[in-house]
């Protein structure tokens, strides 16, 4: 019985790994928005963060942004099933279940013309509109980021989440 314990708790630990994973990425996707200068557009409202196709990573969010606020505006966590469903939202977030590079021209036209930081987690993200990709690098998470690609939405990056030291600057 304890050999059949030992070998079911060994084949939950990837499981374990990846939740603490999502975890980490809604932690720093939260502590972007902080780091960012957002147009005057994007401080109106609720600040919307809307996620792509993952549902542990929008769980994540949603736990611990619950209550806060950024600035004046209530943090709102919405999930969508699809890029094509994305809409007003001052950052997207799209996971890995999403080929970005695929739905990236349908990402940058929903989101085209706002202040929206999209944030990716696919290899080469960046040459597709992403602003911002989560890597894995010598088994570390780290982030890559694109300063241009936020540029043509209005929004600057901040030399503080530049010299992070997880941050890949392209």
């Amino acid at each position: 019985m304890k050999k059949v314990l030992f070998f079911m708790a060994l084949m939950l630990l990837p499981l374990a790994a990846q939740s603490q994973v999502a975890k980490f990425k809604s932690v720093f996707t939260l502590s972007f928005i902080r780091h960012i200068g957002w147009t005057e557009s994007a401080k109106k409202g609720d600040f919307v963060i809307g996620v792509v196709r993952d549902r542990e990573i929008a769980d994540w969010m949603t736990k611990l942004s619950a209550g806060k606020k950024f600035g004046f505006q209530n943090v709102v966590i919405k999930e969508f099933k699809s890029p094509e469903e994305v809409v007003d939202c001052q950052v997207v977030y799209v996971s890995s279940n999403v080929n970005f590079s695929k739905h990236a021209s349908t990402i940058v036209n929903k989101v085209n013309g706002g202040s929206t930081l999209i944030i990716t987690e696919s290899e080469g993200a960046c040459g597709s509109g992403s602003m911002i990709n989560f890597v894995v690098r010598d088994d570390k998470l780290k982030f890559e980021i694109h300063k241009s690609n936020a540029a043509k939405f209005g929004l600057q990056v901040s030399s503080k989440l530049e010299g992070m030291s997880n941050a890949i600057s392209l």
